[in-house]
């Protein structure tokens, strides 16, 4: 049976190309660097966001940890939102791999106000502070928003006025990109490190690429290995990724259309509630309290109708279209959520 799997955008599955690319794919062992295909993927991934080098790393939360692990050094602070994916989805790793400190700020829709960013910042050489060692942005953020470019240069003016570096969580950088139709460098030109991921609607099976200067990913690969993720023959994976960067990024737009889509026929939904307008991306955020169908049983008989989605997050429901949804399938989608929440 054929599910509509509308939990994530992560469920995605290898397309045909990625499997055969993977089937041949020529390897060595990336630990002693050797391995082509991976090589292939490091180097083309850094031309695409416009930085020196790039790493390939096993996933999202390892690329964000090691970034902040090789930024800086144990018992510094890192300013983040407080909503960001770092602070509220990746296990508290932070304290245990880097061992800083995180000061989360408000988040504005995910963006940051860049006079509370520079009010934060630890100016004086006092014996009570740690040192503010890392600016942490996110975009796309996962709470579905784009994060402005205006936002990010004013971010990127205070920290070089205090010679703070930034990272970028960007795991939906593509996304965030389609969106504000520019190309990935331009976002990325306003940090110094960047995490994106290939798993996140474009299809790869495994991985994320972490980005920087020469300097930072010698020393991030450092730290892969201490941190266990030298894989050895990695280049099977590495070719998906490949077929992902090549293929894949040019279409999200496909997937951005039909989560409007969706957000547009559950707004027609007594009882349902969805801003229209924070539909940046693949993500449709939607409350459905009004409707007084628990989300937990809509998750079940959801289910058998062949649409797996999560409950709700704080009374909060949440839909990512991704390659293997069509607009057939967000009209299904709909159509089943208002049988069900009406028998």
């Amino acid at each position: 049976m054929r599910y509509i799997d509308l939990r994530s955008d992560t469920v995605t599955v290898p397309t045909e190309e990625m499997r055969e690319a993977m089937f041949r794919a020529e390897v060595g062992d990336d630990v002693y660097g050797d391995d082509p295909t991976v090589n292939r993927l490091e180097e083309y991934a850094a031309r695409l966001v416009g930085k020196e080098a790039a790493l390939f790393v096993p996933s999202g939360t390892f690329g964000n940890q090691l970034a902040l692990f090789v930024h800086c050094k144990r018992g510094d602070e890192v300013l983040l939102g407080d909503d960001s994916h770092i602070v509220q989805h990746e296990v508290g790793a932070a304290s245990v791999i880097a061992g800083v400190q995180l000061r989360t700020l408000t988040s504005c829709h995910g963006e940051l106000d860049p006079r509370e960013v520079e009010a934060k910042i630890r100016k004086e050489a006092d014996i009570h502070y740690p040192d503010t060692g890392l600016i942490c942005l996110e975009n796309a953020h996962s709470n579905g928003k784009v994060i402005s470019l205006e936002n990010m240069e004013q971010i990127h003016k205070i920290t070089r006025k205090y010679h703070i570096p930034i990272h970028l969580d960007g795991a939906r950088l593509f996304n965030a990109a389609t969106y504000l139709n520019v190309e990935a460098g331009e976002i990325v030109q306003y940090v110094d490190s960047v995490m994106f991921c290939l798993s996140k609607g474009l299809c790869a099976p495994v991985g994320s690429i972490l980005a920087g200067s020469k300097t930072f990913i010698e020393k991030a690969r450092k730290g892969r290995k201490l941190l266990g993720g030298g894989l050895r023959q990695s280049g099977f994976l590495a070719a998906a990724g490949l077929v992902a960067l090549e293929k894949m990024i040019h279409r999200l737009k496909e997937d951005h259309e039909n989560a409007l889509l969706m957000g547009q026929e559950l707004a027609k939904i007594p009882g349902i509630k969805v801003n229209i307008e924070d539909i940046h991306l693949n993500m449709v955020f939607f409350d459905m309290t009004g409707t007084e169908y628990d989300s937990d049983k809509l998750v079940k008989e959801m289910l058998k109708k062949g649409i797996k989605i999560n409950p709700a997050e704080d009374g909060i429901m949440r839909f990512v279209t991704n390659y293997w949804v069509n607009r057939e399938d967000v009209h299904y989608v709909v159509d089943t959520l208002k049988t069900i929440i009406n028998m």
